[in-house]
């Protein structure tokens, strides 16, 4: 009897282990095909833009382009337009979104940081009042207000202009950035300020040198959203923005519908896509090692 429990215990005993391995080997090939699922568009993307029109029409995909099927033409048609066949250049494009992006991502930062630290540290009548506003703002999309905000930047004349532009995305992403780093100053306990108070700092200086550092995380996340929804808009763009030289890079992109006598040039898209891509991959880059490296910054005591 015993010998039989020590051998019914002892195979139990392994086979817990064994579960445990093929939950995990299950759970790593959902995350393959996940993974999978959600790069090739980004490969396909890539693929094309190396294609040849005729390639990339074809019924029999290339998915693995030979050195017959690879060409550079459609980055050379992206670049330079030696044929003259679109509405705007590449390079004023990128100019444009450039200028208009850095500046709704510092001032956004800047304004959603002063409300966020209001209204997470100091308590003052019609606090819970502008909370509920902004989530309120936040729930009206942007269309809804289209023809209103043309209106108003057509009477101070800034449609076709960086500034008018530019204070449409500042509106539409403020709400969410205040919220966001509401959650992150509130997150950092108000002890700390009072500790560096106690050892001497005054109130600002508690603030800049043990706060600040903990709240860089969620300036970086915020950062983040801020440049993608400035850099990737579309309508309001369209809306204000309407000569050519100055469309941003989404205006711009979406000339090749029509650029190749009267059809798509989607070998041309593919390129632009690839090129509109690289600087959002590029911001990531810059700032992902710094979305960790304020968590503990200014905590301790020096």
């Amino acid at each position: 009897m015993s010998t039989t429990m020590q051998l019914n215990a002892s195979v139990k005993k392994n086979s817990i282990p064994t579960a445990k391995r093929m939950r995990n080997l299950g759970f790593s090939v959902i995350g393959v095909i996940v993974f999978i699922c959600s790069a090739f568009p980004i490969y396909w993307m890539i693929n094309s833009s190396f294609l040849p029109y005729d390639k990339i029409r074809t019924q029999n995909p290339v998915f693995f382009p030979g050195p017959g099927d690879f060409t550079g033409g459609n980055y050379e048609k992206v670049v330079v337009d030696p044929g003259n066949i679109l509405p705007a250049k590449f390079l004023p494009a990128l100019s444009n979104s450039l200028q208009v992006t850095f500046f709704t991502l510092v001032v956004s930062l800047v304004v959603a940081f002063l409300a966020s630290v209001a209204i997470g540290r100091y308590a003052f009548k019609g606090r819970k009042g502008f909370i509920v506003a902004i989530l309120i703002v936040q729930m009206i999309p942007g269309e809804a207000l289209m023809l209103t905000l043309y209106r108003m930047m057509d009477g101070f004349h800034l449609t076709e202009n960086i500034l008018g532009l530019g204070l449409i995305y500042i509106s539409t992403v403020l709400p969410f950035t205040v919220w966001t780093l509401r959650g992150f100053v509130a997150a950092v306990p108000a002890e700390l300020e009072e500790s560096a108070m106690i050892d001497g700092c005054t109130r600002a200086s508690a603030f800049w040198r043990v706060t600040f550092p903990l709240l860089a995380p969620g300036l970086v996340s915020t950062g983040v959203f801020a440049f993608i929804q400035a850099w990737n808009e579309f309508v309001m763009a369209l809306v204000m923005m309407n000569s050519p030289e100055h469309m941003t890079l989404p205006m711009w992109l979406r000339s090749f519908l029509n650029a190749s006598k009267g059809m798509t040039d989607w070998g041309g898209m593919m390129a632009g896509s690839v090129l509109v891509s690289i600087p959002v991959v590029i911001f990531f880059l810059i700032v992902q090692g710094r979305m960790t490296g304020g968590l503990t910054a200014g905590a301790v005591k020096g």
